[in-house]
């Protein structure tokens, strides 16, 4: 598959991620979504890492900690799944936490704990050091 930019690949996993949610339905284990969302965007030739590692700096270099994202996709968007009733701003902030850290631009939240599907999208301005999220 021919993903050209960073639209193409966002809108390729919030459609599947809703298609496994209208297929699924709520009450799995996050692990499980995450592996479907994987196996699917694989099958549709999406690159994915499951359990992408960061690790956290200091501005000296020492090395604060690891987090671990459940899914990279395409090197370029990272993907973090809840199965939760409802997202929460610790969420979001975690989501902001792995971006900054990895100094990738783009990612999604996404939950298939509530009945109704949730996504956020989420942009990190590197030249602001700002973020804005989305719904």
């Amino acid at each position: 598959m021919d993903i050209r930019d960073i639209r193409d690949i966002s809108n390729l996993v919030r459609q599947t991620a809703f298609d496994i949610h209208a297929f699924h339905g709520n009450g799995h284990l996050e692990r499980v979504y995450g592996n479907a969302l994987a196996h699917r965007l694989t099958r549709s030739g999406v690159r994915v890492v499951q359990q992408h590692p960061i690790r956290v700096f200091d501005e000296d270099g020492t090395l604060l900690g690891d987090y671990i994202a459940d899914l990279l996709a395409e090197q370029t968007l990272i993907v973090e799944l809840k199965a939760v009733r409802t997202l929460r701003p610790e969420h979001a902030a975690q989501m902001l936490a792995y971006l900054k850290s990895t100094r990738i631009e783009h990612g999604l939240l996404i939950n298939f704990g509530s009945y109704r599907f949730e996504i956020r999208k989420f942009a990190l301005n590197p030249a602001r050091r700002r973020s804005i999220g989305s719904d």
